[in-house]
């Protein structure tokens, strides 16, 4: 039988393990955690091909998802002007997910499957050996310290602090992105009342204080009666790529694998781009009546790392512009990126790649 392990208890592993078991391959799951519950406030976001992909490979999404099919950017240097408008009127253009949400929905799918084990315990370097396929999704454990510290980090000197806002019952079904003085702020609905909020702040303009995030969110508000803001969580921004996506039958996954900057939505995509891949060379394998090996971290690296690299170091590229303007009070880059944005076949393009990533 084929045997998988997967290292972790991240949302990433889970979306993992669920894709696995419905192949009918057996996964065991080891964590030392008990408990690796997401944050109420945090979400993600998932584009169109992406849950289509995932209602299809993983587990359908459809109950636990808000679509959106507008996405509208603003910036401070252009005051009330929009930066830059995507929508589609067909079919939404992404998707807001609770985390918590659907962190529970597959935990319980796989808790009911004969395919799934959950393992409580630090794993040892012999256990591996009982593996086709390790995969590892978690920064703690021993194997990611001994294979899979060589990174190349960028710390933001930023914090991103998350909330959700409760508001009068609208319409909701546009995303808004604020390029503010003092970095992006997106509002993101949830639900027709409720709107996830992802504030990364500069850490040089000192903010310490939950008020003065809640002031800022109101300041910036334009669209809602905000009723309440629910309490605010925040971690430090930085980006990561790792520089060994393998070592022998060991595959790094998930956030391991790469981090970006929170201001475009598309860490999660990622992640789900790098597990169509992964499925699809596992399919191949048994397809071919072949077991699963270190071959497929082969062809993963070949295929995913310059993709990630490329996608990575675009958001990185978009990141640096706005900071650029903010520090230098110069709005040169929001004009050119409005008159670019007006182009319906380059607006087209933006908006395909923040669909699909880069398809080859």
């Amino acid at each position: 039988n084929m045997k998988v392990c997967i290292l972790g208890n991240s949302l990433s592993s889970l979306v993992l393990a669920k894709a696995l078991v419905n192949k009918n391959i057996y996964v065991d799951l080891w964590t030392s955690k008990k408990t690796n519950r997401p944050d109420k406030s945090r979400t993600i976001g998932i584009s169109k091909s992406n849950v289509d992909f995932f209602n299809k490979h993983v587990i359908n999404i459809e109950k636990i998802s808000w679509k959106l099919n507008k996405i509208e950017i603003f910036t401070d240097n252009l005051k009330n002007e929009k930066l830059l408008n995507f929508e589609n009127s067909n079919y939404e253009l992404f998707s807001i997910i609770k985390n918590f949400r659907l962190f529970e929905i597959l935990e319980k799918s796989l808790f009911k499957n004969k395919y799934f084990k959950k393992i409580y315990q630090s794993m040892t370097p012999k256990i591996l050996d009982n593996y086709n396929l390790v995969i590892n999704t978690d920064h703690s454990n021993p194997t990611s310290k001994k294979y899979f510290n060589k990174k190349i980090i960028k710390k933001y000197n930023s914090t991103a602090y998350t909330t959700t806002i409760n508001h009068d019952i609208i319409d909701n079904q546009t995303a808004i992105q604020i390029f503010t003085k003092r970095g992006p702020l997106a509002f993101l609905p949830v639900s027709m009342k409720e709107t996830s909020i992802v504030y990364s702040l500069h850490n040089n303009l000192k903010i310490k204080k939950n008020e003065n995030i809640e002031q800022l969110i109101r300041h910036y508000n334009f669209r809602y009666n905000i009723k309440k803001i629910e309490k605010i969580a925040s971690f430090e921004l930085k980006s990561l790529i790792l520089r060994s996506y393998y070592h022998n039958n060991i595959l790094a996954f998930g956030d391991l694998l790469h981090k970006i900057h929170p201001l475009a939505g598309q860490g999660f995509n990622m992640t789900i781009r790098d597990l169509r891949v992964l499925l699809e060379l596992i399919e191949k394998k048994l397809n071919l009546g072949l077991s699963l090996d270190s071959s497929i971290n082969y062809e993963f690296d070949k295929v995913s790392r310059h993709k990630n690299f490329v996608f990575s170091n675009g958001i990185d590229l978009i990141h640096e512009f706005f900071n650029f303007e903010r520090k230098y009070k110069n709005n040169t880059i929001s004009k050119s990126v409005q008159f670019i944005g007006k182009n319906p076949l380059l607006n087209k393009m933006f908006t395909n790649i923040a669909d699909k990533g880069f398809v080859s």
